[in-house]
């Protein structure tokens, strides 16, 4: 069994985006609670689709890895049919290790729909209960990066959360999707504690700790004290904020650019830095490629077309202004 650097923990998709126009958003007055909408019991017309094979979290999470140089595997499943065999092709591209990418002989693959309208998408999501295990043949690698699974899976947290307890050589970064914050912290508490650093937006930072608490550094700190020892949250346009274990904290801005669609910039963001810090880097340098990967992936549809190797990344940050550098708040 082959040794890997980064290994991504997560569900296996495949996205088919939809190009409309011919439809509306409406927010409240201050752009938050937006809604996408279309004529009800009518033909809406779209422009294209477009189908991405071998995308999720953790599909995006590892091929962020690869392009940047690190060996990389995926832990997931696909269905014995034609669209699992077009993500095990598709994965094979991008250079990932299968050894722990498993078929399911009854269940089909995943397969989301994605309304695509502006920059912003709505995703129509159906995930199949695949039994999720804990592999008997997981060798340590130097990190796992645990995303986005079913809601059928608590056991395979439990289990995983005695995994690394066993395995302190490993390094784990976490960015939990839907399902893992309806678990709730107490569930998935040995998880949280067992984080070298976390991911999440600022609403979800919300939303895993039941507050309205709007401070982005009071957010930090009880996230921190749930276990993991760095946080990093991104909000959206205005930026990312980070809270190292020793108290310090970070605000990063984005990169300039105008996004064509959004769609796994969190992935490519969250990714990223986790790879910069298994590559040696600080949090201070990780924090400056992050958002370089991330405006390249709202550059192109889907959350894998975008991603950069290394020397792209940097003759972007040879580019990049002034004021596009971490600042301690």
């Amino acid at each position: 069994m082959t040794t890997y650097d980064f290994l991504a923990i997560g569900d296996i998709v495949i996205d088919d985006f939809i190009r409309i126009k011919d439809a509306e958003a409406t927010c409240d007055l201050d752009q938050e609670n937006c809604k996408l909408c279309i004529r009800f019991g009518d033909k809406v017309p779209y422009e294209f689709n477009k189908v991405l094979f071998a995308v999720g979290n953790g599909a995006n999470a590892a091929v962020s890895a690869s392009r940047l140089g690190i060996s990389s595997a995926l832990s997931g499943v696909v269905g014995d049919d034609e669209r699992g065999r077009g993500c095990i092709d598709e994965l094979k591209k991008n250079n990932i290790g299968l050894d722990y990418v498993e078929t399911d002989p009854t269940l089909p693959t995943n397969y989301h729909y994605v309304l695509w309208y502006g920059p912003e998408r709505t995703i129509l999501v159906k995930h199949a209960p695949f039994e999720r295990k804990l592999l008997e043949n997981l060798v340590a690698p130097k990190w796992i990066y645990l995303t986005s699974l079913g809601e059928n899976t608590e056991a395979f947290h439990h289990a995983f959360g005695a995994w690394l307890k066993a395995h302190p050589e490993t390094k784990l970064a976490f960015q939990p999707g839907t399902f893992q914050m309806k678990m709730g912290t107490e569930k998935l508490k040995d998880i949280y504690a067992a984080a070298e650093i976390f991911f999440c937006n600022y609403e979800e930072a919300q939303r895993i700790l039941a507050t309205k608490e709007e401070d982005h550094k009071k957010l930090m700190d009880m996230l921190h004290a749930l276990g993991p020892k760095t946080i990093v949250m991104t909000d959206g346009i205005k930026g990312a904020y980070a809270r190292e274990e020793n108290g310090s904290y970070w605000f990063m801005p984005i990169y300039p650019h105008t996004p064509v669609e959004r769609t796994g910039a969190g992935d490519a963001y969250a990714s990223t830095i986790t790879s910069c810090l298994l590559l040696g880097k600080t949090l201070e340098q990780a924090l400056l490629w992050a958002p370089i990967n991330a405006m390249s992936v709202t550059q192109e549809i889907g959350a894998q077309a975008g991603l950069l190797p290394q020397s792209k990344i940097e003759e972007l940050l040879a580019k990049a202004p002034a004021n596009y550098k971490p600042v301690q708040i």
